[in-house]
């Protein structure tokens, strides 16, 4: 049993490479469907099951010292990505479905919750809150909302769990529906030359990407660094509500100046990508090592929940499409980016052509900045529902 501070932190470091050298090197399909960062939280949580570690003050204090000072430096690092300026070169048809997208994962929930919210133990908005931050941006957006409502991370096993296998279904379903997006613009009489264009000018400025060097995650390190002692030392002096408290205003700064450095020289550095990745690794097994799979007995009423917000999203998005023209390509892009992230939206763009994947990638983007926000205004929701019963 582990009772080392530092022990605890490089265990849990292997096991992500480790899973990470998997999936690169055996390319099984198993990761495309069900992505490494939901493999190595559930490697993880099964470690701290079987009691590899012990929650003594060592392993406590790294703990809290890594995870509070990594999360804002992750939310800063992935959103230096995101420039605004590229995202709204998109086209209005193409943010507009994202947008709607968005707005019906979050009716989504809404919609379920105000079904079975008294079925749930109570408390149960904020796991769902924290699964709408993901499933309106990215697990970076999960764990920056989890970290926002303090909640603790033997609570998050529910919302992994709905994370990774209706998530891991809704992909597949996507992937099957490829073959008939020609029937399917015909119904909805979609215009599909907008997107043709703009995949073609995405894939020729990504050529022109600066490479790799050891100057530039250095520099990008040191940064995201400075910006998360920023948050915090920030946060100190904004003032506190039941719902916005200390570590939200961390979240919200990291975020804001995510959004303000990509348009800046240094979001033209390459390795913010990489850097971020990391860190979200670490941070998810972090959160996995405090679960316990003996808190899932309540499961299958999760899984039900999480396929309810996606039929409510799946016919609130046909709806749209009929309304507004739009493809099936915009629309299973625009929900994967919402649902899935930068891991599943370029992967859907890719099989219906190469030249699309910069477009799910820049919605992906868009993901990481909407996320944090809808999803604390999702939760608001859920809280005042809860409140009710």
């Amino acid at each position: 049993m582990i009772e080392n501070g530092a022990l605890y932190v490089t265990v849990l470091a292997l096991t992500a490479l480790a899973i990470v050298f998997l999936e690169k090197r055996t390319q099984a399909k198993l990761f495309k469907y069900l992505p490494a960062i939901v493999i190595l939280y559930f490697a993880v949580m099964l470690m701290s099951t079987l009691g590899v570690w012990q929650k003594s003050e060592p392993v406590n204090a790294a703990y809290t010292l890594l995870k509070s000072n990594l999360l804002p430096a992750m939310i800063f690092l992935m959103l230096l990505s995101a420039d605004m300026r590229e995202i709204l070169k998109l086209g209005k048809r193409m943010l507009l479905t994202f947008f709607l997208a968005s707005l019906s994962i979050a009716i989504g929930f809404i919609g379920m919750f105000t079904l079975f919210h008294s079925y749930f133990e109570p408390g149960a908005w904020k796991p769902f809150t924290a699964l709408s931050g993901s499933w309106m941006g990215g697990t970076g957006n999960m764990v920056a909302i989890q970290g926002a409502l303090d909640l603790p991370d033997s609570a998050m096993g529910y919302t992994l769990l709905i994370d990774s296998i209706d998530y891991a279904i809704w992909v597949m379903i996507l992937l099957a529906l490829v073959p008939f997006a020609n029937t399917f613009n015909l119904w909805s009489r979609a215009d599909t030359s907008v997107i043709d264009e703009v995949g073609k000018r995405l894939a020729l400025k990504e050529r022109h990407q600066k490479p790799l060097s050891f100057v530039s995650l250095f520099l990008l390190l040191i940064s995201a660094l400075i910006i998360s002692r920023l948050a915090q030392y920030g946060a100190d002096y904004l003032p506190v509500t039941s719902f916005l408290t200390a570590t939200t205003w961390v979240v919200i700064l990291a975020t804001l100046a995510g959004i303000l450095f990509a348009m800046t020289p240094l979001a033209k550095l390459s390795g913010s990508a990489l850097l971020g990745n990391m860190m979200l690794y670490l941070i998810v097994a972090l959160i996995a090592s405090r679960a316990n799979f003996t808190e899932l007995t309540e499961a299958p009423l999760y899984i039900l929940a999480g396929f309810v917000i996606i039929a409510i999203h799946l016919a609130i998005m046909v709806l749209f499409a009929r309304l507004f023209r739009l493809d099936l390509f915009s629309l299973g892009v625009a929900s994967l980016a919402n649902i899935g992230g930068v891991a599943s939206a370029p992967i859907l763009a890719s099989a219906y052509s190469k030249a699309l994947i910069p477009i799910g990638v820049l919605m992906a983007m868009m993901g990481y900045i909407v996320g944090t926000f809808g999803g604390l205004m999702v939760g608001k929701v859920l809280e005042m529902i809860a409140g009710v019963s």
